[in-house]
């Protein structure tokens, strides 16, 4: 309400002209800048912002290990190239260890028992270590759910299975990294190491 109003005022009732328009122009940046202060004042940091470099070096600082299957490897390639684009050889503050989980089931079922659609689902287990820190540890699950046409080709099926399986380790990459991320800003979501109880003969 209040832009528009401002905007009214600004213009006028006239014809709109060249003026007009970059009166218009230089209201809308004003109005933009005033809200990003706005922002700024209120302790709101965008997790994307490019000024934030910081958050970026301490995703840096996350050492990934090794996870099992291709699709475990294309998750940690994923990840790697979310969170440490320019790898170094420096060492790791963190360490990151996933356990990915996949189940199959069929949908929109033929009156033959035949499957048309199916659901592809993988859940990711993690455990952020803070190696620096006391081994403290910030563990999580995620999951992913896609779907894929069943086709008489089982070739063309493969392939659907596939794009599915590669959409849903896409989307687990960006949610762990983004839980990685709001956890190295916030130290207090790392909980104390479990103590070993050792095993009785």
């Amino acid at each position: 309400m209040f832009p528009t109003r401002l905007l009214t005022l600004c213009m006028g009732s006239g014809p709109i002209t060249r003026r007009t328009t970059s009166v218009t122009r230089t209201v809308f940046i004003v109005l933009a800048s005033a809200l990003c202060l706005a922002l700024t004042a209120c302790g709101f940091s965008p997790l994307y912002s490019q000024a934030g470099g910081a958050n970026a070096k301490a995703l840096a600082s996350v050492s990934i290990g090794q996870i099992n299957d291709r699709s475990g490897q294309k998750l940690r390639n994923f990840l790697l190239e979310r969170m440490a684009p320019r790898a170094s050889d420096r060492k790791s503050d963190y360490t990151l260890k996933i356990e990915l989980n996949e189940s199959k089931s069929n949908i929109n079922i033929r009156k033959d028992e035949s499957a048309t659609r199916a659901n592809l689902s993988i859940t990711a287990k993690f455990v952020l270590t803070h190696v620096a820190g006391g081994k403290r540890t910030f563990t999580g699950s995620v999951l992913s759910t896609n779907s894929y046409n069943v086709l008489d080709s089982d070739f063309a099926t493969l392939s659907a299975e596939n794009d599915a399986r590669n959409r849903a380790l896409r989307s687990l990459a960006e949610e762990i990294r983004l839980r990685v991320a709001t956890a190295l800003r916030n130290p207090a979501a790392f909980g104390e190491p479990k103590a070993v109880v050792p095993r009785r003969r």
